[in-house]
């Protein structure tokens, strides 16, 4: 039968009787034949091969963009295998051999000295202690501190601290040194942090500021008496009546009551107090509650110490332990901490007021013009206020008071330098801020923090250093003053001791403090029971770290004995300017300060315009 082709030629359709495989075999024929004469691509090829020829083929790979060898393929596969195989193995090995680790460097003897000072804090608290005292030899004490006295309406006075060697709490030098800690951890918190000792440093502060706000109504707006000090120490006209300074026994044994001094007219003690609120205000900004309520009580305080004047030693004990000289440097002191921690300018009004400065003796001179100590503040509130005129410049009206602080400060920067004859130096190279008067390291130790955070108030502000006269003298003249006094303290002196106790191989082993000296031995000593433990030559049975003594003579010597407390007692302001000079030192001196805390509180500064000159008269 024939078809037609659409093409246009016959088409055959007839019966096949072949197969089909046949057929596939005769069609497969005739395509390789076919298709012999033209060149065909490789896919094309792989079609029409058979099985023995693909096989053949199959030598080489495609990898998609080139075509390699099968061997070559499977030997650079099975390289890049092995050698991660062994690159596997060998960072295991590495990982589960044992490691020498390098042990990190010792710290600085800044920060060794740092850890202990701190210690003296725990050894001289009141009250219930904390489980962490880490004191063995101290426990409560002083339970009863305000109920045993009736005449006072002040019944909760347990805590605080113990001033120095007796069991006496004086509020006037407790919160000079609290606020000095304070000023330390504002300026130098990272330092802290690095020496690991942030935490500590600020429940010390805490334990003061708490007492504090016992000691007044910190509720209220407005006072009328405050708490001046806890305890007694008169001993004049042969007195045997029991106290803190007739008694020698240890605080947890004390039996008899304790007097509560309180003061209606104290300005110095109630803007020394204010000051140290304030300042720990901003120690615990984080803690909004807590810091305001410092704040609020900051304020009370100052209030109460602008409107009835007085100083708070006039006429009582204290006058023999820690008298008072004037109040007008705790307003400056007082006035300027309050303004940090509260941007309020009417403070810093205060503060920068020219007649405060005169009456506080900012422009005086004389003797101890430029030491900074529990009685007087003036250095340290000129060096207070000349941050704010290096690091905000607040302009008019406060620019021209502010420029005279700064001034001022570099004056006294210039007197601690041995190249001026402001003050005499012993043999060994100790500074003699107090002209030779007794228990010099108290006024040391702040002399050295303020000049090394003065350089670093100078460094963070891009100035290289100041000027005395026609000299200039870069900043790190006064860090090696400040180095070369705390090493003299810390042992590079001439009798290669150590004042500071447990820091060193030789430090005082008769220091004037009664829970040291007695042994808790479960045996209770009377009031005159303890006078053989401060009689007897034998050295303290309980070790108290961490106290700086009351330092050597103008001669550079030293007498370890327990009964001269001249020599030997160690104190709170005292070892507060130690632990603050410390900080500042320690650690790696490009950490510096902390420039923007001290003024979270302060608002953006708008200088008003000064006012116009007075009209030209012909």
């Amino acid at each position: 039968m024939y078809g037609r082709d659409p093409w246009g030629g016959p088409l055959e359709i007839a019966a096949d009787s072949a197969t089909d495989d046949d057929r596939s075999r005769n069609l497969q024929d005739y395509d390789k034949g076919a298709l012999s004469s033209r060149q065909l691509d490789e896919t094309q090829q792989s079609w029409l091969l058979g099985p023995t020829e693909q096989k053949k083929k199959k030598k080489y790979v495609d990898l998609g963009c080139i075509i390699v060898s099968r061997k070559i393929f499977l030997w650079t596969v099975g390289s890049i295998l092995a050698v991660g195989l062994l690159v596997g193995l060998i960072a295991l090995i590495v990982k589960l051999a044992p490691r020498r680790h390098h042990a990190a460097p010792p710290p600085d003897n800044y920060t060794q000295a740092l850890h202990k000072g701190l210690m003296f804090f725990n050894a001289q608290r009141s009250g219930k202690l904390p489980k962490h005292n880490n004191v063995s030899w101290r426990g409560n004490s002083c339970m009863n501190d305000g109920k045993s006295d009736t005449g006072t309406i002040f019944k909760d006075l347990k805590g605080g601290f113990y001033d120095a060697g007796d069991a006496i709490k004086f509020n006037f030098p407790k919160s000079f040194a609290m606020t000095m800690l304070s000023w330390s951890v504002i300026e130098y918190s990272a330092k802290y942090e690095a020496a690991g000792e942030l935490n500590h440093v600020k429940e010390i502060i805490k334990w003061g500021t708490d007492y504090f706000l016992k000691t007044f109504n910190s509720s209220a707006d407005s006072i009328n008496q405050l708490v001046a000090q806890v305890g007694s120490g008169d001993t004049s006209g042969g007195s045997t009546t029991p106290n803190d300074h007739y008694c020698w026994m240890r605080p947890e044994d004390i039996d008899y009551d304790r007097k509560v001094t309180t003061c209606s007219s104290c300005s110095d003690l109630a803007a020394e107090m204010s000051a140290a609120l304030a300042s720990a205000s901003i120690v615990f900004k984080d803690n909004k509650a807590y810091s305001q309520k410092l704040v609020h009580g900051a304020k009370t305080l100052y209030k109460f110490a602008r409107e009835q004047r007085g100083r708070y030693s006039e006429g009582n004990e204290a006058a023999t332990f820690y008298n008072s000289t004037m109040y007008w440097d705790e307003f400056l002191w007082g006035g300027a901490w309050l303004y940090y921690a509260t941007g309020n300018n009417s403070y810093l009004t205060i503060a920068t007021h020219p007649k405060m400065a005169k009456h506080a003796g900012a422009f005086w001179g004389g003797p101890d013009y430029g030491v900074l100590s529990w009685d007087n503040k003036l250095a340290g509130a000129q060096v207070l206020l000349s941050r704010l005129f290096l690091f905000l410049s607040p302009g008019y009206p406060y620019e021209e008071i502010l420029s005279a602080f700064h001034n001022q400060t570099n004056i006294i920067m210039c007197s601690y330098l041995p190249y001026f004859n402001s003050f005499n130096r012993t043999k060994g190279g100790l500074i003699q801020l107090t002209h030779g008067r007794p228990q010099p390291l108290q006024y040391v130790v702040n002399a050295a923090f303020l000049a090394t955070l003065y350089s670093d108030y100078l460094e963070a502000s891009d100035t290289p250093g100041w000027t005395c006269g026609p000299n200039f003298y870069s900043t790190d003249v006064l860090r090696q003053f400040a180095r070369t006094q705390i090493d003299y303290i810390l042992g590079k002196n001439p009798r290669k001791m150590s004042y500071l106790v447990g820091f060193g191989k030789h430090f005082p082993k008769h220091v004037h403090h009664r829970g040291a000296s007695i042994p808790k031995n479960k045996i209770k000593y009377s009031c005159k029971g303890g006078w053989k433990w401060r009689d007897t030559k034998k050295g303290n049975p309980n070790t108290i770290i961490g106290a700086m003594v009351a330092g050597p003579d103008s001669h550079d010597g030293f007498r370890d004995v327990r009964t001269n407390y001249n020599y030997t007692e160690p104190t709170l302001a005292g070892n507060a300017g130690l632990v603050a000079a410390l900080v500042a030192l320690s650690g790696d001196k490009g950490v510096g300060i902390d420039k923007n805390t001290m003024f979270s509180a302060v608002p953006p500064l708008f200088p008003n315009p000064p006012p116009p000159p007075a009209p030209w008269k012909p």
